[in-house]
């Protein structure tokens, strides 16, 4: 098991890395840790939590991130040509 750098030492400026998976989902990578989120087939979608969602239901390392998250995803969505949904209901998994 790799160990995680301090907070203080992960850079709040690094992009959040995301890989499509072939089961519809959307692995994201956030300072060494992992994370899926619904990738829809047929017309690609992803989905990711609302703020609120996200901040109760995400672990530690993952809760005060959500902005930084939302704002990568929506820019890689805009170069991949698909579309952001952000929901409540959107199913994440964190690892």
């Amino acid at each position: 098991m790799s160990q995680m750098p301090p907070p203080e030492e992960m850079t709040a400026n690094s992009k959040v890395q995301f890989q499509p998976k072939w089961k519809e989902e959307l692995v994201c990578t956030l300072d060494g840790r992992s994370f899926v989120v619904e990738l829809t087939m047929g017309v690609l979608t992803v989905y990711s939590h609302t703020q609120s969602k996200w901040e109760s239901s995400a672990p530690d390392w993952a809760r005060p991130q959500w902005e930084r998250v939302r704002a990568d995803l929506a820019v890689w969505c805009q170069e991949q040509k698909m579309p952001l949904v952000i929901e409540n209901d959107a199913w994440v998994q964190f690892e």
